[in-house]
């Protein structure tokens, strides 16, 4: 059954009329389409940022089509293409935002370039393929049209580079691939690789020349208010928080700075009382942004 129901991601802000544009377009091709939106606060051109986001959001979504926007490439020979997965379709540019969320929808079954005049705008700007190639896109396919009829075939599709992780015993150095709302940092490095580093519960998180004594944990009261602790996160990534506080600002992230973390064990007895005994991190779902 062809999913009726748009996702909708976009780095477009909320300041200017670009979102609302796309719904009037998939509003006018399809009246009856339901079109939820993910976000459209990814950062600006940051395609790794919203694969992340795409990745991590898309499985629990009911059936839709995901219609996903970050393009600093638009107007150029980059593609545009449909992706088909046992999971949904998803819509959106080949360079790298959208094959992270085919891999977590059960993995790219086909793919097609977005070619054919038919489904797209009459007028194409050089700058706005959301709203005049991706967005009727998404509707003409939400209401039925086969992913076949877009345009030819595509053997293979942009990818971006795996992030760095290095594992040694009692230090684990990961990239960082996101710092939420809450100043959280989620790192590249999965619960393996946790358990390969052999950490003890008392840590130090490194970034630049910031260090921040941390426990292990498996959720933020695991450390007092204002304390650091080092946990899976609700995607399986291993991350970095401050109880009530803000992990980020505790270390003076910043994006323009190194985008990696080093963890390492501290001395037992700084910690005195925290035993690391029989500790494991609470299970969780295999991580569908790990790249």
């Amino acid at each position: 059954m062809t999913p009726r129901r748009i996702a909708f991601t976009t780095d477009y802000g909320l300041r200017d009329g670009f979102v609302a544009a796309c719904h009037g377009v998939i509003g006018r091709i399809g009246p009856d389409l339901r079109v939820s939106d993910v976000t459209h606060l990814v950062p600006p051109q940051d395609v790794r940022a919203g694969a992340l986001v795409l990745a991590r959001t898309v499985p629990y979504l009911p059936s839709s089509v995901h219609l996903a926007v970050v393009d600093p490439g638009v107007g150029t020979a980059r593609r545009g293409v449909v992706l088909v997965t046992p999971g949904g379709l998803l819509v959106g540019p080949d360079n790298g935002l959208l094959p992270p969320a085919a891999e977590a929808l059960g993995g790219v079954q086909a793919a097609y370039q977005l070619t054919s005049p038919r489904f797209r705008l009459p007028e194409v700007s050089a700058t706005f393929h959301g709203r005049d190639v991706f967005a009727p896109a998404a509707a003409h396919l939400a209401l039925g049209v086969p992913p076949a009829e877009f345009g030819a075939g595509v053997d293979e599709l942009v990818r971006l580079p795996e992030p760095a992780v290095s594992v040694r015993p009692g230090e684990l150095t990961a990239e960082v691939t996101d710092v939420d709302t809450f100043g959280n940092i989620a790192l590249a490095a999965n619960r393996e690789d946790l358990d390969a580093a052999g950490l003890s519960r008392s840590m130090t998180v490194h970034y630049g020349r910031s260090a921040l004594a941390a426990t292990l944990g498996r959720t933020f009261a695991d450390a007092a208010p204002g304390e650091a602790v080092v946990y899976v996160d609700s995607a399986g990534a291993v991350a970095v928080a401050v109880n009530l506080g803000s992990a980020a600002r505790a270390l003076g992230y910043s994006s323009d700075s190194p985008q990696e973390l080093t963890i390492t064990s501290s001395p037992t007895d700084s910690f005195p009382g925290r035993s690391t005994a029989n500790f494991t991190p609470n299970a969780t779902p295999p991580s569908a942004a790990r790249r």
